[in-house]
């Protein structure tokens, strides 16, 4: 067993890759407060605005670094449905990314919602409106990954959605704060070396 450096002004995570090789039984979804909006080929700034609002905590930067062109080419694919959540006031406080493109499979790409409703159901809600959604179309696999720079809960969270851990891999990235993608103050909670 040892320890692997992490060169300064990067980030390590270890990915847990979960799977559900079943529909779930049907249940009623939640009662929430908020709601879905189908987002059908989003402008690119709206999408990343959104993205930034719910992923910089967690350090989500893909999306971010992507040129315009690479992002449109993702958000405007036929296999992906995006979906904005709003409060009722018509702000967006979450997102869902479903991807349908590998043939009969669904990937929870993402799926947030901004810090300040942790803890009050609406993951549980979010998580029903998801796989909801994902089984609707005869798929076989429904999977997701999540990171030790997620929120603590996360993993458990899926676990306890019906997923089943099948893969773990450490992934290590340029910081996002260090290049500048997002600013130096966020996701206080993870330490920037260098």
């Amino acid at each position: 067993m040892g320890l692997t450096a992490v060169p300064p002004g990067e980030v390590a995570t270890v990915v847990t890759t979960l799977e559900m090789r079943r529909r779930p039984p049907l249940r009623p979804i939640p009662a929430s407060r908020l709601r879905l909006v189908a987002w059908d080929r989003p402008a690119p700034e709206k999408y990343r605005a959104l993205f930034r609002r719910v992923g910089a905590p967690w350090l989500w930067f893909s999306r971010l670094a992507m040129d315009e062109t690479s992002l449109i080419h993702i958000i405007h694919d036929a296999g992906i449905a995006i979906f904005a959540v709003v409060d009722p006031a018509g702000v967006e406080v979450g997102m869902l990314e479903l991807d349908f493109r590998r043939p009969a499979e669904c990937e929870l790409s993402y799926f947030g919602l901004v810090p300040e409703l942790a803890g009050q159901g609406h993951g549980r809600w979010l998580m029903a409106e998801a796989l909801a959604r994902a089984w609707i179309r005869g798929i076989e696999r429904v999977w997701v990954h999540t990171c030790t720079l997620d929120h603590p809960s996360a993993l458990g969270f899926y676990r306890a959605s019906g997923f089943t851990a099948i893969a773990r891999t450490v992934e290590t990235f340029p910081d996002p704060r260090g290049i500048g993608l997002l600013p130096p103050e966020t996701a206080p909670q993870i330490p920037r070396i260098g």
